[in-house]
């Protein structure tokens, strides 16, 4: 029986991030870095999320855009023929500029939702989920694999639908992506780099890595993805200067597995629910 082509197209890919991230974690940022042996705890569950998050839940996120898209079929700036055809590049005047001015506003725009949701997920039941992609305690470019689909969803969705709705190119926001998700795994790189003087400009290792932090100072900082400019213009801004984040994860219980990541989020919630208020 040969293997599946989405399969081997996954593994080929993660591969090469593995040769990638070997480079810059074990070679370039040599000595700059928190030591922890490769194979470090819970790299497997890491790579199970790299897979279901491309094999099973990225294909839902796609339905989910149904959505967005629902809304331009109604409004009948696109069709069903279009889309198939791929004759739809946007609508208004947004999508008539040159695609390259697209692209730059695109990545702010996407970089500012992605701000306000990330703190969303940082606030009440929603940190349940979120809480998963935090239990990392040995962070490395792998652990930024750890997301549940819950979160995975509602981020996808919270950043497709306003661009798709104020007319971009979708052409434009699906190459964006690929682009903006590699850099979300390089900000987890085991690397103390903070890009210097562009410190406070682009998100670099060590603003995201205090992000990851359980020293209590940085709680609820850092969340922006590419532009500190979000956190420092609402005052979620932390980077200690000659000082870099050691100590990951979260307070609360997280099992080690896939599965019971998956369920440890409702699991809180069924047990919250069962308590019995004795006011």
């Amino acid at each position: 029986m040969k293997p599946d082509k989405s399969f081997v197209s996954v593994l080929v890919t993660l591969l090469i991030l593995a040769v990638i991230f070997f480079v810059i974690e074990r070679i370039a940022g040599r000595g700059s870095n928190r030591a922890q042996p490769i194979l470090r705890k819970g790299w497997f569950t890491d790579v199970i999320y790299w897979f279901t998050t491309i094999l099973l839940t990225k294909p839902f996120v796609r339905i989910l855009l149904i959505l967005p898209v629902g809304v331009l079929m109604v409004a009948k700036v696109t069709s069903i023929e279009g889309l198939k055809l791929g004759n739809y590049s946007g609508y208004g005047p947004l999508s008539r500029q040159p695609l390259w001015l697209q692209a730059i506003q695109i990545y702010v725009l996407v970089d500012f939702t992605a701000y306000w949701t990330h703190r969303l997920f940082h606030r009440g039941k929603w940190w349940l989920f979120h809480a998963v992609h935090h239990s990392s305690e040995d962070l490395d470019w792998l652990g930024s694999l750890r997301v549940h689909p819950v979160n995975d969803f509602v981020n996808k969705l919270a950043q497709a639908t306003p661009v798709l709705l104020l007319g971009y190119n979708p052409t434009v926001t699906l190459t964006s992506a690929p682009i903006l998700t590699f850099y979300a795994i390089f900000l987890h790189a085991n690397v103390n780099w903070d890009f210097g003087p562009l410190r406070s400009v682009i998100a670099s290792p060590v603003f995201h890595r205090w992000h990851h932090s359980r020293d209590r100072e940085a709680w609820d900082k850092n969340f922006a993805g590419l532009l500190p400019l979000w956190d420092i213009l609402f005052a979620t801004y932390y980077m200690p200067k000659d000082r870099y984040p050691e100590n990951f994860g979260i307070c609360e219980p997280m099992p080690k597995g896939y599965l019971g990541q998956l369920w440890e989020p409702f699991a809180w919630m069924l047990r919250r629910g069962r308590k019995v208020d004795p006011t």
